[in-house]
């Protein structure tokens, strides 16, 4: 096991630097003209267009850029410093580092996206499951109804619906200013318990459907029948038999839905004012803060294949024929 960590992370090495490479270069083509926008602001007006360029460290080719952004070129001073170094750089509108900016943003997208997560497997594998053993029932109908119900409802619009309308009917809006955690617990979880519910409602649907589909696979299979034909009790079978191998392709969905969620957690942010990294990312993109961009997916890129690599290690616990070397 300790063998296959190690090699897994020694992969992620090339594909980090790829990931950098691709995400620098490609930013850089967005339409729009970063040295124009700050020559009209405040404190930049006037300047020269070179001189403007040299402080930003635009005045040489876009390979020693990327070569000083990773820290492997030396800068315009002679140092090193870059990602290799843990230095994400400086924003070019704040004048901020952008590690600072990173760590102040990523608890609140982590919050989001863990409660998210965690409201959507308590409503879909309950469901799921209930709806595989009592199959064809109007209880399996409404769930099955209910899943479809998720899956077809953007993330967005519900978002807005459940601003709006209570808004409306009961003059109550979310909160907008952030409450921390640390200040205030019960009022932070009840400003997230909303978004969290709507991120989540992306997952539910189609774990729900899988966590069915697996169920009835499994329940169909000759050592169940034979904890059946031994007596055994219905929770029992189902708890300690059936879920935990039928979990094994869940746990793969919901890998690979955890991109999708993350990404979730730019509009989610947007429309609930949460000063998280979804909210970061589109107001670096705006502004063509190119630091910020590149930082923060970058940031997103480390956590994902981290993810990975844990949901690869969680089959080794839900299949004891699965080993790794």
């Amino acid at each position: 096991m300790r063998a296959y960590i190690i090699r897994r992370l020694l992969l992620v090495i090339p594909l980090l630097l790829l990931i950098s490479a691709m995400v620098f270069f490609l930013v850089r083509v967005l339409p729009g003209d970063i040295i124009d926008v700050k020559l009209t602001q405040a404190g930049w007006a006037g300047l020269d267009r070179a001189m403007v360029e040299k402080a930003l460290g635009m005045d040489v080719s876009i390979f020693l850029q990327y070569g000083r952004w990773m820290g492997i070129a030396p800068g315009a001073d002679g140092s090193f410093s870059g990602v290799l170094q843990g230095d994400l750089g400086v924003s070019w509108w704040k004048m901020v580092p952008v590690i600072k900016m990173v760590a102040d943003a990523w608890p609140i997208t982590l919050q989001l996206g863990i409660m998210g997560l965690i409201i959507s497997q308590l409503i879909a594998l309950p469901i799921g499951i209930y709806s595989a053993i009592r199959q064809d029932t109007w209880g399996d109908y409404i769930g099955r109804s209910f899943a479809i119900l998720c899956i077809s409802i953007p993330a967005f619009w519900l978002g807005t619906m459940v601003i709006v309308f209570p808004s409306i009917w009961w003059g109550h809006m979310p909160p907008i200013m952030l409450i921390p955690f640390t200040e205030d617990p019960i009022g932070n979880l009840q400003m997230f318990i909303l978004p969290a519910s709507v991120l989540g409602m992306a997952l539910t649907g189609s774990t729900m459907r899988m966590t069915r589909t697996m169920m009835l696979e499994v329940l169909r299979q000759d050592y169940i029948r034979t904890a059946w034909a031994k007596g055994l009790k219905e929770r029992v079978v189902i708890i300690s038999h059936a879920l935990k191998n039928a979990l094994i392709p869940v746990v793969t969905l919901i890998g690979i839905h955890l991109p999708i969620m993350i990404g979730g957690t730019v509009i989610i942010e947007q429309i609930f004012m949460l000063p998280g990294m979804g909210r970061l990312i589109i107001s670096a993109t705006a502004n063509r803060d190119y630091p910020i961009i590149t930082g923060v997916i970058v940031v997103f890129a480390v956590v994902l294949v981290l993810i990975n690599l844990i949901v690869d290690l969680t089959y080794a616990y839900l299949d004891p024929r699965v080993h790794y070397k």
